[in-house]
């Protein structure tokens, strides 16, 4: 197969991707269609709910594995698309269609590039593998697929990163707040107002800065997003809610700010989940370092992906743009494709 011709299925697949919704936890129909087309390409694989990986059948023991992967779901179209979402129309160099930068791109070009290395060698054991409910960190993605795999050394996750590597990633924790008070009538200043009684949390967690910061994701950061309290106008809240959205970058797993953050507040806390850590890659890893000779250049991202559940070393890297994703006529273009396609092949092969 020359690369002219695993750009070409990779753009048929991609269409027919982008033609088959696939929301995430609603993915069945994509995931059949990505299933025929590795019937189609005589490829070995395997099934979990919607989630399909294929095992090289050059496996040889001793060569480290590498993990290609990226994801098959997408979220709901935005309300201001002027196109159909999942109608993919090709115009000049432009591929637009829900889906196709986050991260159908990466999916499709990953899958040729695992399919370039069965007639080529490679100083790795490729794993290939595309996910389903990456888009809401899903229990049926790709966390319950990893225990299935093999011994995992390192892995490519292909999400739009206009080709340079995301050498770290931050995590996210989720924490509900609550306050108490007492309710009582407005007029007769009686009660405890729950709003006031979290009024100095708030500021707390405004100004409190943690002291280590990441080379390349910064620093760690709180912000509440969401507040909600009271019944009417006159009834003093007996009781406050916030939301607090936490971003860690790799020096403070979320457990250990989780009970930081309870020994500093006063009102009540509770996490929603403390798997969604902050992954990093050494940038001395030889793919990192080989990244660099090719004239690529290490980056942070604040956007969350599947790296959060990966106990192994990764990193992002993949074709299209980050600014993309999640937006109105969303589209990738072939070219950034084909050059994904020739620099996946560049890095994982053999030559220098």
């Amino acid at each position: 197969m020359t690369q002219s011709e695993l750009l070409s299925d990779a753009i048929a697949l991609l269409k027919d991707l982008i033609a088959t919704p696939s929301i995430s936890r609603e993915e069945d129909a994509a995931a059949q269609v990505f299933e025929n087309q590795l019937k189609a390409y005589e490829l070995k694989y395997e099934r979990k709910g919607n989630n399909i990986w294929c095992l090289s059948p050059k496996w040889e023991e001793g060569k480290p594995t590498l993990l290609l992967n990226a994801h098959i779901d997408t979220v709901k179209p935005v309300a201001s698309w002027t196109r159909n979402p999942f109608e993919p129309t090709l115009e000049d160099d432009i591929l637009y269609g829900l889906g196709s930068n986050d991260c159908g791109g990466g999916l499709v070009t990953l899958l040729q590039v695992y399919r370039y290395f069965q007639e080529h060698e490679s100083p790795y054991n490729l794993i290939y593998l595309a996910s389903a409910e990456e888009e809401v960190s899903g229990a049926n993605g790709i966390s319950c697929v990893l225990p299935l795999l093999p011994k995992i050394d390192v892995a490519i996750v292909g999400e739009p990163t206009n080709m340079q590597p995301a050498v770290a990633e931050k995590g996210l924790m989720v924490i509900d707040m609550t306050s108490h008070g007492k309710s009582g009538h407005a007029a007769r200043n009686e009660g405890v107002n729950a709003i006031y009684e979290m009024l100095e949390d708030l500021t707390w967690i405004r100004n409190y800065q943690f002291k280590k910061e990441s080379e390349f994701l910064g620093a760690t950061k709180m912000t509440v997003t969401m507040i909600n309290a009271g019944t009417q106008h006159n009834v003093i809240p007996d009781e406050c809610k916030a939301v607090i959205d936490v971003r860690t970058n790799e020096y403070y797993k979320n457990e250990f700010l989780f009970e930081f953050l309870r020994k500093h507040l006063h009102s009540d806390v509770k996490a929603r989940s403390f798997r969604l850590h902050s992954s990093h890659i050494d940038i001395n890893h030889p793919l990192i370092q080989k990244c660099i000779s090719m004239g690529k250049k290490p980056f942070g991202s604040p956007t969350l992906s599947d790296q959060a559940l990966m106990p192994f070393p990764s990193f992002k890297m993949g074709p299209g743009e980050s600014s993309r994703s999640h937006s109105a006529n969303e589209f990738i273009r072939i070219s950034e494709m084909q050059r994904a396609i020739e620099e996946y092949i560049q890095l994982i092969g053999l030559s220098s």
